[in-house]
């Protein structure tokens, strides 16, 4: 279904986005293809689609940043070349949301310089893990939730985030099969903090390896439980060593928050 606006020889406009998606029925943000075909229902290819039937031609989507497999959104950034001459920029946020199926929106979107990328100009990305700790969570946040039903020293777990700031090598919460050139990251704060009857742990940085905030996140309500020192968790850290790691959160609660230019 392509739009009546213009298409215009020549033309090439930069369009950012900002989404929010459900990540339940998803494979993660990026299309993965085996022999050449899709590999299950991805974020970044339902957009992709959406692009391709206003467009009339295949449209490629750069996202921020890949998300696992069950992981949510509200502040994805992506951006997209166009060669509609006429259409404004906000007209995109009903035209795509018209063609999406109801667990992708868009929120925003804007015209931005040729040359920006929504991947590599990203200066920082915030996570956020919600955390249930109540008995019983209400059945409709299930799938947005992790629930441990206890309450964690809320103290002692600060007190272990605070080793995850400034420049670090993060290998003991790179997954198996991360194929990053280096395990270095920057990470500018993490904090946990109280809402309602869920913990949230917040997590910001220049960016993630693959399963890292569960990675993260699963070590330190794994060491709190177990009554470990808060120096435990610093040696982890610095071990440098995947088998340091406890256990991986759930995806379920954990969203990308803020992407940051």
């Amino acid at each position: 279904m392509k739009t009546n606006e213009s298409v215009v020889a020549g033309i090439r406009r930069n369009i950012k986005l900002r989404i929010s998606y459900d990540g339940t029925s998803f494979n993660g943000w990026q299309s993965q293809k085996k022999s050449g075909e899709l590999t299950g229902r991805t974020v970044q290819a339902v957009i992709e689609t959406a692009l391709e039937r206003m467009h009339g031609h295949p449209v490629e989507l750069v996202g921020s940043g890949r998300t696992d497999s069950g992981v949510h959104a509200v502040g994805q950034v992506a951006n997209f070349h166009t060669d509609i001459a006429r259409i404004p920029a906000a007209r995109f946020i009903p035209a795509l949301n018209s063609l999406l199926p109801k667990d992708v929106r868009i929120h925003a979107a804007e015209e931005v310089h040729d040359s920006f990328h929504a991947r590599f100009d990203a200066r920082a990305r915030t996570y956020r893990f919600f955390i249930y700790c109540g008995t019983c969570p209400p059945a409709h946040e299930m799938p947005y939730l992790w629930h441990v039903g206890r309450w964690p020293d809320l103290a002692r777990l600060n007190r272990m985030a605070q080793a995850l700031q400034g420049e670090l090598d993060c290998t003991t919460f790179a997954a198996a099969g991360d194929q990053s050139h280096s395990f270095s990251r920057y990470l500018y704060f993490a904090h946990f903090f109280p809402e309602g009857e869920k913990l949230v742990f917040e997590i910001s940085a220049n960016a993630f390896l693959w399963k890292m905030v569960r990675s993260i996140t699963g070590t330190l309500l794994w060491l709190e439980e177990k009554h470990y020192p808060v120096e435990e968790f610093y040696r982890r850290l610095h071990a440098c060593n995947r088998s340091e790691a406890g256990p991986t959160a759930p995806g379920t609660g954990l969203f990308l928050w803020d992407v940051r230019y």
